[in-house]
């Protein structure tokens, strides 16, 4: 051991590194060997395509040599990363394993042997489907610790199974990149969660805090820890965007998507990696940033964004709305083959107006505020008009809010605000600022009845009611040409929905975002259960289907607007076959979403016809 620390190759990397050769040191483990009764290999990630919704095992008997050599042909299963339900089984025979040579210590013999595979074994699958689930599992926990596809290899001994070694999937980039045209040449810096589709370069500009948004120019990179709604001004300036947490569903990727820029979060170290002014390209479809200009990517985006500018005429029985937040995309959107906006977020224009609502009514500034939040709803519903726009009444958390102008005077700190003031709650307590919304949709809806409103976060029927009862004194009561929807994303609304439509509702819309975020017990912000947070969960499927056949026994419209749909094509299907009225979608995948519902409703349809004679 202490010699090879003077072999050619580490004196020639010493030598071209610049360490010196007397002041490097060398570590030597000594561990016990798992002597494997079975072992084998593990991709968190399907290698051929780079499926990331699947994980493939492969297991022999003996010790691993015999896999990663090749001498071995091994057992195939093919694990549903979601549901950890079982896809594929290919069992191999195998006659002869590699074992440990009980002979070889102290005599300098070959410490691994060949031995035939006892008879009764060789045909014999080598895991149990209880134990594919199991490995899999492991196989989960290690990618989401890691945040990056896995190459794992394991070992079993004595039924404990034991992770040997894991690295990051070094053909998932080569695949990604095959399809996605040609490879790229320059290095890349960092890599996370694509979050926005896209590619684009500029230089970077790291910004620590809100109060640095105004540095961000036109065209720059926004690198932060995080986004939160105050930071939406330089959002819209950036051509892209890099945070080191978040996953999928966190402020910069939702914002992200709206805007149409590309995205990268869960980056890690980001804000430390790159420096103010460096030139980089940010590849918000494959998660990377690269430095300079990635001319390889770039070219590819702009295929991919001039097959995009043909119009998809598609028509479906099912309506596709758009998620949007954002006015000045108003008329650009609104001239996409969509139905209407099945989510209208406020979060963008509170954020612009800057302020508490509750420091604007103390301020004697109320009237102000009003105006202001029905400016940035009437640019909507001008624009979609007759076409429907369901606005989601803001559902700005307790720390949103203190990041307002004079927050910090009204919020109290919450330990998780994801679950805490929010939504109807907040409506029925504060009942000032909840009219100011009133006035504001009263005054647009003078002149455009096509403006719908939707309650968020609702977690009991009497705060259903106590919301009807507020919105009925301020002259908003359901009619003919004003529906009101309720966010289905607590479980309680799924399990007892019948009871909120008890209460008075023309629709429902289904927030997967957090559904998913309450059923599992996960974080969507937090990356490090990026792979554990999925709509495609059973636990969440059982979710949704009992929420869209509900609504449809009960005369009720049934939509979504969480981030699913968007990612996950087979889900959509799902939602088609269920019933559900309307998928409303981010506006990059529009014309995609309407394709993936024709072929869903085209499915049924011939499922249904009767067989020819």
């Amino acid at each position: 051991c202490w010699a090879s620390l003077f072999e050619a190759r580490a004196i020639f990397y010493r030598q071209d590194k610049g360490f010196d050769h007397l002041k490097v040191g060398i570590a030597v483990p000594v561990q016990r060997m798992v002597q494997s009764q079975r072992s084998g290999v593990m991709f968190t990630v399907e290698p051929d395509t780079g499926d990331r919704s699947k994980i493939e095992i492969e297991a022999v008997y003996g010790l691993g040599e015999g896999i990663v050599s090749g001498q071995i042909t091994p057992d195939n299963y093919v694990v549903d990363k979601a549901t950890l339900s079982i896809l594929q089984k290919r069992v191999a025979e195998q006659e002869q394993q590699i074992v440990r040579n009980p002979q070889a210590v102290g005599r300098g013999l070959e410490t691994s042997m060949w031995a035939a595979v006892p008879a009764e074994l060789r045909q014999r699958q080598k895991l149990s489907d209880e134990e594919i689930v199991d490995l899999a599992r492991i196989g989960k926990q290690v990618e989401g610790h890691y945040g990056f596809p896995q190459d794992i290899e394991w070992a079993e001994e004595g039924g404990q199974f034991c992770i040997v070694q894991t690295r990051p999937v070094t053909v998932l980039a080569v695949t990604e990149e095959e399809r996605g045209g040609e490879a790229e040449t320059v290095p890349v810096l960092l890599s996370g969660s694509p979050a926005g589709p896209g590619v684009e370069a500029g230089p970077a500009k790291v910004v620590t805090s809100a109060s640095g948004i105004e540095f961000v120019e036109s065209g720059d990179v926004l690198v932060a820890e995080m986004t939160t709604p105050d930071f939406v001004p330089a959002m819209k300036r950036a051509a892209a965007i890099v945070t080191d947490r978040g996953g999928r569903t966190c402020h910069a990727a939702i914002v992200s998507r709206e805007l149409g820029i590309p995205c990268v979060v869960g980056a890690g170290d980001a804000t430390t990696v790159l420096r103010n002014g460096q030139l980089v390209t940010v590849d918000g479809s494959g998660g990377k940033v690269y430095a300079g200009r990635a001319e390889a990517r770039l070219a590819w985006a702009a295929q991919e964004k001039a097959r995009r500018a043909v119009a998809c005429d598609i028509k479906t029985r099912t309506r596709v709305y758009v998620n949007l937040a954002e006015p000045d995309l108003a008329d650009v959107v609104a001239a996409r083959n969509v139905d209407g906006v099945g989510l209208l977020r406020a979060e963008f224009m509170i954020a612009q107006i800057g302020e508490h609502p509750q420091f604007a009514i103390d301020e004697g500034r109320s009237e102000e505020y009003i105006e202001k939040l029905a400016d940035g709803l009437r640019k909507f519903a001008r624009a979609f008009d007759p076409r429907p726009v369901v606005y989601r009444t803001n559902d700005f958390k307790t720390n949103e809010y203190r990041n307002l102008r004079g927050g910090e005077k009204y919020e109290q700190f919450e330990e998780n605000p994801m679950i805490g003031y929010r939504g109807a709650s907040r409506y029925i307590r504060d009942i000032d600022i909840f009219r100011l919304e009133l006035e504001a949709i009263k005054r647009v809806r003078r002149d455009y009845a096509n403006l719908w409103v939707m309650i968020p976060f609702v977690r009991t029927p009497q705060e259903l009611a106590g919301v009807k009862e507020i919105m009925e004194q301020e002259g908003l009561p359901r009619s003919q040409d004003f529906k009101l929807w309720m966010m289905a994303e607590v479980p309680s609304n799924a399990l007892i929905l019948d009871r909120f439509i008890d209460v008075g509702i023309d629709g429902i819309s289904i927030g997967s975002n957090d559904l998913t975020q309450l059923i599992l017990g996960i974080d969507r912000d937090n990356a490090r259960f990026a792979v554990e947070f999925d709509e495609r969960n059973e636990a969440v499927l059982l979710a949704l289907e009992k929420l869209i056949r509900t609504a449809n026994a009960r005369g009720v419209t049934s939509s979504i607007c969480g981030q699913a749909p968007s990612d996950y094509p087979d889900l959509t299907q799902k939602l088609v076959e269920w019933g559900i009225t309307s998928i409303s979608v981010n506006p990059d995948v529009i014309d995609r979403a309407r394709e993936i519902i024709a072929e869903a409703e085209a499915g049924l349809a011939k499922a249904a016809a009767p067989a020819s004679r």
